[in-house]
């Protein structure tokens, strides 16, 4: 299979609740790697996005050592990476701040990558890709039918002058979740993004109107709840986190989620089936330190799981 990902890469500069603190590759870094150590090596994962000069070299050797990432698309900018720094008061609860946010991924730089089995679209920064670009990947791959994954992310965050970011409203968000296979959104995002005070279940009514499939709201420890289009009939599955009690570093586990999810789904064609699995893998890697341990994420490869292996 090949699976192009676009979003930002950043460092994570992560202060524990005890103190302490690690600095590691983040943002689009967890979805490229995820996928990596899920699927074969004769996959293809094509990354689609820009790091600062001075930090490329250091992208390009962390992604070298897995065989089945095509850095063709990795391009360098004149600036900074954006380094986020990720404050907890406990394992779920944090401040976000992030400084040197890139410009936009151009257009130009997506089309060469898009004869792929699947998009992964991630909005690390909020400002990964402007929503012109959103429109022209959506009219470039309709005719193939290729299925377009939505991780919504920061797109629903400002920023401050201090850099911390916060939660607000987005005007265009019927524009950014429409004919899409799949939206995924936290709670805070969901809380967020309309600025209306809607239900789940009503949030999901108006995301699947708009010929997306399924909207996956991510929960932390209580795991993740599934809204899926079933003959125009809306379904609701609730999934609960495999050993949420084990959990010590939460940072980026939405990412693995959604890569975890778009893994199996391509084996699979099985939303549900896939959303389980992407349960597993996150509950795991909350487990892990920042992005370190990432290549223990290789136990789970998607061949080698079945359905009654992923059942909880």
């Amino acid at each position: 299979m090949t699976i192009t990902v676009i979003g930002h890469p950043c460092y994570d500069v992560i202060e524990q609740p005890d103190g302490k603190e690690t600095q590691s590759p983040g943002g689009i870094f967890f979805t490229v790697s995820t996928f990596a150590n899920l699927l074969r090596d004769n996959d293809r994962i094509l990354p689609v996005f820009g790091v600062g000069k001075a930090d490329y070299d250091d992208f390009i050797e962390s992604l070298k050592r897995y065989p089945n990432v095509d850095t063709s698309g990795i391009f360098k900018f004149n600036g900074q990476t954006n380094r986020v720094r990720l404050t907890y008061s406990s394992n779920e609860k944090r401040i976000e701040c992030s400084k040197h946010i890139a410009e936009p991924i151009p257009w130009k730089k997506i089309k060469p990558y898009l004869e792929t089995d699947l998009i992964l679209l991630n909005m690390i920064s909020g400002f990964d890709i402007n929503l012109e670009t959103l429109d022209e990947i959506r009219m470039e791959v309709r005719d193939n039918k290729t299925p377009i994954y939505l991780d919504v992310h920061c797109l629903p965050c400002g920023v401050r002058e201090d850099f911390t970011r916060y939660y607000k409203a987005v005007e265009t968000w019927r524009r950014w979740l429409f004919m899409l296979h799949a939206v995924q959104m936290n709670e805070a995002e969901t809380a967020s993004i309309t600025g209306q005070k809607l239900s789940d279940e009503q949030l999901a009514n108006q995301i699947l109107a708009l010929d997306t499939k399924a909207l996956h709201i991510t929960r932390g420890k209580l795991g993740s709840t599934a809204f899926i289009d079933v003959h125009k009939q809306i379904k609701r599955i609730d999934f609960p986190a495999f050993e949420p009690d084990a959990a010590t570093d939460t940072t980026r586990c939405g990412d693995v989620f959604g890569a975890a999810y778009c893994a199996y789904y391509l084996k699979s064609k099985d939303i549900s089936a896939a959303t389980k699995f992407a349960n597993r893998v996150a509950s795991f890697n909350a487990q892990l330190p920042g992005s370190q341990q990432i290549e223990k994420l290789s136990k789970f490869s998607v061949y080698d799981f079945s359905e009654t292996e992923i059942k909880l």
